[in-house]
């Protein structure tokens, strides 16, 4: 018979709930404070579901009336450097958060509102409401509730989505050199979100100060928590990646409080994340001013027996027999919460003149400007305003010749080592002298700290950058092994790093780059070999850049590393190991947005990027065309030089438009209507594309090759171009 051993958690799993005695010892200016928080909550709560069931809330109303008490008594003792972000139903731990900035000393049950905390809730009210006067100017609504300096990081919608960011963040306090710490909140129903369980992994690995803090309220809209896990004591999940937990009576913020003290001890001595379970229940159903039960999905029975453990009743309850308060005490508190939510709510609202009596509408002054609708996409580029710009044309300096991706890690090397605020991750970037392709060679050995490894979770650590960039004091470099890679990371990708800018308002920085490598040719087959340009031009907030030359690769790699945006920097596997002039001065930036002319013509203008450049050129000599050449080198929507394409055509009048990838995902099929819908009265016939076929790549050399564009195909291009020259005269 084998032997063995009963094996043992590395850290602890521990359940916590309160005695007598712990209320007793509790400061009472702390429960002062619950009290009011609690109350000013609940009463904002109950006023949104009111102004949802009057048609004013466009959007879901996902209440946290019932789960109050597990935002406040893991807030209240967090100071305004900490930062938290939180799910959909996240107004309880926004206004936790704003609450305790603007009232650090704690508040007074019985003078509970002063100007700023009407202030909070006035505006966290407005932006419910999708107004200019909210805290992201009406973008955030409901669920992306963002205010930076109470340390609010921002609510998410997308389930999970916001743990990766929460992560970034806490890896910049304890970065920095702060004891500070970051909680990031969601429910039972994202622990079962890969986001959530690579964040735990990487945040562990990592030791960062990061608290999971789930609120576990036992429905994923009306799906049972017994259902979708084997096991529903949902802290266990800390102990397969060796992190402390506590569960948690949520309905006992006194309860939650003392955990999340265990917890920041942990934390803030260095000693990685924690994780925190919080039994609560939401005393609706996901969205709307009804009971769970009216949907079938709840028993009453077990919704009275939740409210009779109403967390606002336990902490008046014990306040009553500590002698802190009595009946008349608490009716107050109640009274003034509910007259300050009046007030803000009666501040962005007036009775409607064409409805009924007691019929109110949204106040029409307070209503965003609808051209406020695209701006703060992107940022206004003043950063750069002052940048240092050179064409390769024009360098008179010394140079020498290297191939392109000496280049890759020689910028990178000279930005690090002017800016400690730039870090390097990704998969094996700090192995194999430069990982995979020697892209990063060197900068582990210089700046170990700064040059990270990571493990294979793209959705962990792409959005583990994402929430270093929102936190503004380091610049993260991430790079994808493969462009397919972004589909695994999606989310954080698209919705979260590529919207937050704009859904937050318009102010906030993200300065990310995103390096990865077009690799078609390679043999690596269907899952590795896409041509990304197409997906992240139609995706708003990104800037996108590629280099055809090792010059132009160093120019627009400052230029990324410059502006404070998101910026995906294509690198193309056939231009690796070609030879181009490498300057030894490698602190200038390529003219922002500005196309390069490769070779002047007259007949039709050919316009790529990346290696498709020199495969044109070598088609357009072969074919004796006299082709005008256009590297685009910037390739988003925002940043394309339409100057110079728009001088070409009209000089030309026929268009080629050439890239390597496959039809469905490509970039050319956008660029070619907006060419049609710019510059159709100078065009003699339409718009030609070369492509790729419809297939990804395959393993087989045959039909990788069959699935892919080269010269031949742009020679085939351009003899169409030929034949239809005349034919739109």
């Amino acid at each position: 018979m084998p032997r063995e051993k009963r094996l043992h958690p590395g850290s602890d799993w521990l359940e916590l709930r309160t005695t007598p005695a712990d209320w007793k010892a509790a400061d009472p200016a702390l429960l002062a404070t619950m009290l009011g928080q609690l109350h000013l909550i609940r009463a904002f709560e109950e006023t949104v579901l009111d102004l949802a069931g009057a048609g004013l809330v466009h959007g879901p109303a996902h209440s946290s009336i019932g789960q109050e008490g597990g935002a406040v008594g893991s807030i209240v003792g967090l100071s305004s450097s900490d930062g938290v972000n939180g799910s959909h139903r996240g107004h309880h731990q926004f206004l936790a958060k704003a609450l305790g900035h603007v009232a650090p000393e704690g508040l007074d049950p019985a003078h509970l509102v002063n100007d700023a905390v009407q202030d909070v809730l006035r505006r966290t009210l407005a932006e419910i409401l999708g107004l200019a006067q909210g805290y992201c100017r009406g973008r955030g609504g409901s669920m992306h509730l963002q205010w930076h300096e109470a340390g609010a990081l921002g609510t998410n919608a997308i389930v999970g989505g916001g743990v990766p960011m929460g992560a970034g963040n806490a890896w910049a306090q304890k970065k920095s050199g702060t004891t500070d710490l970051t909680v990031s909140y969601f429910g039972d129903g994202a622990v079962n979100i890969g986001s959530v369980l690579e964040s735990m992994n990487l945040a562990a690995a990592w030791q960062v100060p990061l608290c999971f803090f789930i609120e576990n309220n036992l429905y994923a809209v009306s799906t049972n928590v017994s259902e979708v896990t084997a096991e529903p004591r949902l802290s266990a999940r800390a102990l397969g990646f060796n992190i402390p937990a506590w569960r948690v009576d949520g309905m006992d913020p006194l309860a939650v409080h003392l955990a999340m003290e265990k917890a920041s001890e942990h934390m803030r001595a260095g000693r990685g994340p924690a994780v925190i379970e919080a039994e609560v229940y939401r005393f609706f159903h996901q969205n709307g001013p009804y009971p769970g039960s009216a949907f079938g999905y709840r028993p009453k029975e077990e919704e009275a027996a939740w409210r009779e453990r109403d967390p606002l009743v336990r902490v008046g309850r014990e306040m009553k027999t500590l002698g802190l308060i009595d009946d008349a005490g608490l009716a107050s508190v109640r009274q003034q919460a509910q007259d300050a939510v009046r007030l803000a709510a009666d501040a962005l609202t007036e009775p409607d003149p064409d409805g009924k009596p007691g019929v109110k509408r949204i106040r029409p002054d307070l209503w965003p400007d609808p051209s406020f609708v695209d701006v703060g996409i992107r940022g206004d580029l003043s950063e750069i305003a002052d940048a240092r710009t050179l064409e390769e044309s024009e360098f008179t300096g010394a140079t020498t010749k290297g191939k392109f991706v000496d280049a890759v890690s020689a910028v990178m090397d000279r930005r690090m080592a002017e800016d400690d605020r730039i870090v390097v991750m990704g998969e094996d970037v700090h192995r194999l002298k430069g990982g995979t392709n020697g892209a990063t060679k060197g900068l582990s050995e210089k700046y170990p700290d700064r040059v990270l490894g990571t493990p294979i979770s793209e959705n962990a650590f792409v959005g583990l950058g994402g929430g270093m960039a929102l936190d503004g004091r380091y610049r993260p470099v991430v790079e994808f092994m493969y462009p397919d890679f972004m589909w695994v990371a999606a989310d954080q990708v698209f919705n979260q790093i590529g919207k937050a800018r704009h859904m937050f308002g318009g102010d906030n920085p993200v300065p990310l780059v995103l390096r990865t490598k077009i690799a078609m040719g390679s043999g690596y087959g269907s899952q590795h070999l896409m041509d990304p340009a197409g997906i992240f031009a139609t995706s708003p907030g990104w800037r996108i850049m590629a280099a055809s030359t090792p010059f132009d690769y160093i120019g627009l790699m400052n230029l990324a590393l410059a502006i404070q945006d998101p910026v995906l920097i294509i690198e193309h596997v056939d231009l690796y190991a070609e030879s181009g002039l490498i300057p030894d001065d490698l602190d200038f930036t390529i003219p922002f947005g500005t196309a390069a002319i490769r070779r002047e013509g007259s007949d039709v203008t050919v316009i790529s990027y990346l290696s498709m450049v020199g495969e044109s050129a070598k088609a357009i000599e072969e074919t004796g065309i006299d082709a005008e050449l256009i590297d685009l080198r910037f390739l988003d929507r925002a940043s394309v030089d339409w100057d110079t394409i728009g001088a070409s055509i009209q000089k030309t009048n026929s268009v080629l438009i050439v890239e390597q990838g496959a039809q469905g995902t490509s970039y050319g099929s956008w660029l070619a209507d907006e060419i049609q819908r710019r510059f159709f009265d100078y065009l003699d016939q339409p718009v030609q594309r070369v492509t790729g076929s419809e297939a990804s790549p395959s393993i087989s050399k045959v039909l990788e090759r069959a699935a892919i564009a080269k010269s031949e195909e742009v020679v085939a291009g351009l003899e169409r171009i030929r034949a239809g020259f005349g034919k739109g005269a």
